[in-house]
């Protein structure tokens, strides 16, 4: 997994899992803590993630809230939107151009 960006925006790239997440959730949180406004996460590079990962991201939301920013999710892989859609979180997560439910492929 690899986080490259500022504190305004980031690329999560490769595998957001159990592995990585300690390491993603400490770049992740000092990004939300040393920034102002949003702070974008770019997932273009990301190509899974498994329930921790997902926390991670649940985690770097909510954190957000506490110190008065928002979390962006862009360009956000289709098979990354299934899950978000199967687990309903595409309801509470800011995800640039929203997901369009109807579009996504069936697995």
């Amino acid at each position: 997994m690899h986080i490259r960006g500022d504190h305004a925006e980031l690329v999560v790239g490769g595998r957001l899992d159990v592995r990585s997440a300690a390491d993603a959730r400490t770049v992740l949180h000092s990004a939300v803590d040393d920034g102002v406004g949003d702070l974008v996460l770019d997932l273009s590079e990301l190509n899974s993630w498994d329930a921790t990962g997902l926390g991670v991201i649940m985690g770097v939301h909510r954190r957000a809230g506490r110190c008065g920013r928002r979390l962006v999710l862009r360009d956000v892989p289709p098979q990354l939107q299934r899950l978000l859609v199967a687990t309903r979180l595409h309801r509470i997560l800011a995800i640039e151009g929203g997901i369009g439910v109807d579009t996504l492929p069936r697995v």
